[in-house]
């Protein structure tokens, strides 16, 4: 990887403007990304329902890197590198399960779900198991969220955390239990696929259905003025002491906003798809409350459910996106919600999201392509995420340069 010629593309980019082309297109570009930035930022892996027992695990893929979040028999979430330290074989595919112990599939070294060796068989003697555990992932716990980061020298994580806890606590994330997951493979960019899920610029025309509730007309950090809603709607959340205004860090982004008019949750109608709501605040109506993690994830947590947007990059031309889906932990499947209502708005919205970021990298590739400005009121929060990038590639090309 050629640390000149990146610096040299960063160096190009003008204020305001997209990506030069290499930036999206290049496999250099793309190792860079793997080491520069999901290498060396906070990523959300799940929420902590997703562990509802002691053996429960997560095994997730960043770029190419495995990682297993798993709940220990004392109940504590740990993350690892899920790499055995005999030869490096994986211990656990990609996915959920539950299992007693961590076992290598290669030679059965076995480790405990703390991460120490418990046992291997036919070693030498005098081989010390206890300098042979799993090695860790740095892990933060915030109101029901997990999250993790594969640089020692992680981001600063505790002014996001404490006020995700504030705005998440009145719809009590430690009772939602998964309901749903999706994976979609999109055939552009990672950076492509996450310019377009942080504007709304395209919406009206390219998300109609997602228009009956959402309030696609936003400006800048999700100002919803435009919304005849929001002015009551803020007034109520201050009557009730639930946070709303947005706020923001340099690698995150937090909001509550009104919906639209006869609007509660964000679905196909606007009405909610479980009837066991997550809060009885306001008649279960508080809004969407939006987290955004930068490189990442964007949610949407309403008063029937809750909604995580997750892209993974594979390739320079191949990003994968994750959706899961939450509910009340007492809502019953069939009874309460029916998967195909849950699922359907934003099943929707991915397949068109996918159609519109293949399509620009399409376009990208061309050698006609020249960086065009983004608008700064429509695409506010692309310019955000490309300035963030671009700030994240300086600070790493200064520190290894």
């Amino acid at each position: 990887m050629d640390l000149g010629q990146i610096a040299s593309l960063i160096n190009q980019r003008k204020p305001g403007h997209a990506l030069p082309q290499a930036l999206y297109t290049s496999p250099e570009a793309f190792a860079f990304d793997l080491a520069a930035i999901y290498g060396r930022s906070w990523l959300m892996a799940g929420l902590e329902c997703d562990l509802p027992t002691p053996g429960s695990y997560l095994a997730l893929t960043v770029g190419e890197w495995p990682v297993i979040v798993v709940r220990d028999r004392q109940g504590t979430i740990r993350a690892f590198h899920n790499s055995c330290r005999h030869r490096g074989s994986i211990l656990c595919e990609p996915g959920r399960g539950v299992a007693p112990k961590l076992v290598c599939p290669y030679h059965r070294w076995t480790y405990e779900l703390d991460g120490s060796l418990f046992a291997a068989g036919r070693m030498h003697e005098g081989f010390d198991k206890g300098e042979h555990g799993l090695r860790p992932v740095a892990l933060r716990l915030a109101a029901g969220g997990i999250f993790i980061c594969l640089s020692d020298d992680p981001p600063e994580f505790e002014s996001f955390g404490a006020r995700f806890a504030e705005y998440a606590a009145p719809l009590g994330f430690e009772n939602l239990k998964l309901a749903a997951t999706d994976t979609l493979v999109e055939e552009a960019n990672w950076k492509l696929v996450m310019e377009n899920a942080r504007e709304c610029y395209h919406c009206p025309t390219g998300h109609p259905d997602l228009a009956t509730s959402f309030p696609v007309h936003f400006s800048r950090h999700f100002d919803a003025m435009r919304n005849p809603a929001a002015a009551g709607f803020e007034a109520r959340m201050d009557e009730l002491g639930v946070p709303h205004a947005a706020e923001e860090g340099s690698w995150w982004q937090l909001a509550r906003f009104a919906l639209n008019p006869g609007c509660s949750t964000i679905s196909m109608d606007g009405q909610p798809v479980s009837a066991k709501p997550l809060t009885s605040l306001n008649d279960g109506n508080l809004g969407s409350l939006r987290w955004a993690l930068e490189p990442h994830l964007f949610a949407h947590a309403t008063g029937d459910h809750v909604f995580i947007f997750s892209c993974m990059p594979v390739s320079p031309r191949e990003t994968h996106v994750f959706s899961r889906w939450y509910v009340h932990k007492d809502a019953v499947e069939g009874v309460d919600y029916q998967l195909p209502d849950l699922m359907e708005l934003w099943l929707k919205t991915n397949a068109q999201d996918k159609q519109l970021a293949e399509n620009n990298h399409r376009g990208v590739v061309s050698p006609g392509y020249v960086p065009g400005p983004y608008s700064p009121d429509a695409e506010a929060l692309v310019v955000r995420f490309t300035d963030w990038y671009c700030n994240r590639a300086k600070e790493y090309l200064d520190a290894h340069g």
